[in-house]
């Protein structure tokens, strides 16, 4: 049940956050708001796998 509702998440996720690995960005100078949504996706994901 969990995996499930954590897929449906990540696809959620995935049209709606921006995606920062796409854009290059440089984790050393993102702000604290762009490493927080960076964190989320990386959870989500990682509970969905």
């Amino acid at each position: 049940m969990k995996k499930i509702l954590f897929s449906i998440l990540a696809k959620i996720n995935k049209l709606i956050l921006p995606s920062f690995t796409k854009r290059r960005l440089d984790l050393g100078k993102a702000s604290k708001l762009q490493l927080l949504i960076f964190g989320w996706r990386l959870y989500v994901t990682k509970r969905a796998l």
